[in-house]
């Protein structure tokens, strides 16, 4: 990411867009103060140094966040909903992005305690590290699997999604694309939505507008997204006050 970043300031672009990826906004950041850039992350884009505030952000960076971190106890709970008899709840985290890892895992921990379950964390951060825990959370007995927010994660989506079939795993993931995909269930912020605010700030930029007068976009569209098929396949009955409020049923 840092030679990335630094290629584009030597080509002099008039704007940098990472709106998906954290590591490549921080890296990006460091590589210049000068050339504007339009983040989406789904971390505080205040405690990783991205922006002084939210409503101000006072350098050459502004964007999105798409408040992943923010919504990880929703998450947990919708997956108690549909899976309430699940006592052992594994978490599958990428520690090779330790600021995200650490706040997920904040979250997750604080949330468990008020559900009532039990926590299992696993990292990975291969391919062969995810079948790895996979290996581990079967042996040890999970009872559900909750995939921490991740951009890496999304890149193995399929492999993921295959594991938690092959495993009988109800699983809960952060984007609507590991349900397509043949995953059970997601819950998050719009993708599609924010991405198009990024782009909306990318053209504002080109404009003339500058990052520091442009506050922080914070996404007001979330997705619960269920697959049908999958939860069958599970032996699972979704509940009909989680079909009455899912944005999304893949049948």
């Amino acid at each position: 990411m840092a030679e990335l970043a630094a290629d584009l300031v030597r080509r002099q672009v008039a704007v940098i867009a990472v709106p998906g990826n954290s590591p490549g906004a921080r890296a990006s950041k460091a590589a210049t103060a000068t050339i504007p850039i339009v983040f989406g992350v789904g971390d505080d884009p205040v405690k990783v140094g991205l922006v002084a505030s939210i409503g101000r952000p006072g350098g050459n960076a502004t964007g999105v966040n798409f408040f992943t971190s923010d919504v990880v106890a929703k998450r947990l709970a919708l997956l108690h909903d549909l899976v309430p008899g699940a006592a052992r709840v594994a978490a599958l985290l990428n520690p090779n992005d330790a600021t995200r890892a650490e706040a997920v895992l904040s979250d997750l921990q604080a949330a468990a305690r008020i559900i009532g379950v039990q926590l299992q964390i696993y990292n990975a951060s291969t391919s062969g590290e995810i079948d790895a825990a996979f290996a581990a959370l079967v042996r040890e007995r999970a009872d559900a699997l909750f995939i921490g927010p991740d951009p890496f994660f999304n890149t193995r989506r399929v492999q993921l999604a295959t594991m938690a079939a092959r495993h009988s795993l109800p699983t809960s993931y952060f984007e609507r694309e590991f349900v397509a995909a043949g995953g059970l269930m997601s819950y998050g912020t719009s993708q599609a939505d924010a991405y198009r605010l990024a782009g909306v700030y990318a053209g504002r930029i080109l404009k003339g507008e500058k990052p520091a007068d442009l506050p922080v976009l914070l996404p007001t569209k979330f997705e619960l997204v269920i697959n049908l098929k999958t939860a069958k396949a599970l032996g699972l009955t979704v509940p009909s006050s989680l079909l009455a409020i899912a944005d999304e049923v893949i049948e």
